[in-house]
């Protein structure tokens, strides 16, 4: 789908696509779409999900559609055909059949408010921000988790690690951004697993760049912190951001970041590469990603060892 808007990397803004699902409103990142297409018949799957619709193949490709009504505890309405949006992420295309699409809003994560415990926990919700757009509340949705609740399989691949265990980087400490409270905790799960124990962790990026900065005044941010994990869609300040501060500051500038999201296509990788992310690993690919992070803070530490 081309919005034919091109956001410049780093400035913390990202289009929203606004839709309805009954008489709410909801939205998702624009980057996580591919195409928006009418309502089309569906084949449905025998012993599937009962949030799974069925599958149609759109250009001969075969894909799954998702019935937010079912999924977001709203009857079905006969009279709505509705439409499919279909997105892009965790390297998987799926459809999303909504009621109606309304339009895309450029809009600045400090905007997006994060939704407090008795509207989002950690194991049942599925709202990852709030905003307020013109009179009206808009519910941003964590379809990442959608997925991964219908498919586990679609989420961390924990068995990447199992030839990882009886190591100790407690050395190595780590400072992470992600806002969805279930990934945080199994990305520390998967990293102590791997014997990363000493980890800082950021609800989201704002969070993360006010603890760097502490750090800093206190003349000890390059040591207590060797690496940076972030994720992109975070409330306040997004991942592309963080790491556009940190690489522009004089002090930090060497810490490596790491951009590990589900938002990963060549689009976002040109972004993270212009805000001079040292990798960006798509996730379920969590193996991958302490591969990642055992070869940059080596080379972090090597390099401080050196310089002392």
């Amino acid at each position: 789908m081309d919005t034919n808007i091109l956001l410049e990397s780093g400035t913390n803004e990202l289009e929203i696509l606004e839709f309805k699902v009954a008489d709410n409103f909801y939205g998702i990142n624009v980057a996580k779409i591919i195409e928006i297409l009418n309502y089309q018949h569906v084949t449905p799957v025998p012993n599937s999900h009962p949030f799974v619709e069925g599958i149609f193949m759109p250009r001969d490709t075969m894909i799954s559609v998702i019935n937010l009504r079912k999924c977001l505890g709203y009857p079905d309405d006969p009279k709505v055909e509705g439409l499919f949006f279909i997105t892009n992420f965790n390297s998987l295309n799926t459809a999303f059949h909504v009621d109606q699409v309304l339009g895309i809003h450029r809009v600045s994560w400090e905007d997006i408010n994060t939704p407090d415990s008795t509207i989002s926990s950690d194991e049942s919700g599925v709202a990852t921000g709030i905003i307020k757009l013109e009179n009206r509340l808009v519910v941003i949705l964590d379809f990442e988790k959608i997925v991964s609740n219908i498919n586990p399989e679609t989420g961390l691949k924990v068995s990447d690690l199992d030839d990882m265990k009886d190591r100790d980087r407690s050395a190595s400490p780590i400072l992470i951004a992600e806002d969805s409270p279930l990934l945080s905790k199994l990305i520390v799960e998967c990293l102590k697993k791997a014997g990363y124990t000493n980890l800082n962790v950021n609800p989201n990026g704002l969070e993360a760049w006010e603890k760097l900065n502490d750090y800093k005044d206190k003349g000890t941010v390059l040591d207590d912190v060797h690496l940076i994990v972030t994720d992109i869609e975070m409330p306040k300040m997004d991942g592309h951001r963080l790491c556009k501060l940190v690489k522009e500051d004089e002090v930090m500038r060497n810490l490596p970041v790491i951009i590990f999201s589900s938002l990963i296509n060549d689009d976002i990788r040109r972004k993270g590469e212009s805000v001079g992310a040292d990798a960006q690993l798509t996730k379920p690919e969590i193996g991958k990603l302490v591969e990642a992070i055992d070869g940059l803070v080596d080379k972090y530490e090597a390099g401080r060892k050196k310089k002392k």
